[in-house]
């Protein structure tokens, strides 16, 4: 199966839980990192909505991929968001679902703006 591209110019979509490393090896702490670039991945959390659906997305982007503060409830945008089914056994259960991806995931929130004196 391969990676499908996600649109989301329509979509609004903000923080949901700040980023945190991808861990491969739970019993090691081993963290996850790209295989063709060796950069140290990241998952964060977002909230995902378009089409009247709203869905919370844990989304896999390089460490290098993540630009500006990544705070709960920041507006973001996804640069090349995209899905890929997947499915394995574990205890001869069978699980499946969808890993998201994305190259970057920027902050909508201008830095340099400084809040208004009250």
């Amino acid at each position: 199966m391969g990676q499908i591209p996600v649109e989301t110019t329509a979509a609004t979509v903000m923080v949901a839980k700040t980023p945190q490393p991808k861990v491969k090896d739970r019993r090691t702490g081993e963290i996850a990192t790209d295989m063709e670039t060796g950069a140290k991945l990241m998952t964060v959390d977002v909230m995902f909505a378009a089409n009247d659906e709203v869905e919370i997305l844990s989304i896999t982007v390089p460490e290098t991929g993540i630009s500006g503060e990544l705070t709960m409830g920041t507006p973001v945008a996804l640069t090349g968001l995209t899905a890929r089914p997947w499915e394995n056994e574990f205890n001869g259960q069978k699980r499946h679902g969808i890993a998201f991806r994305a190259v970057a995931v920027t902050s909508l929130v201008d830095a340099t703006a400084k809040p208004k004196a009250a």
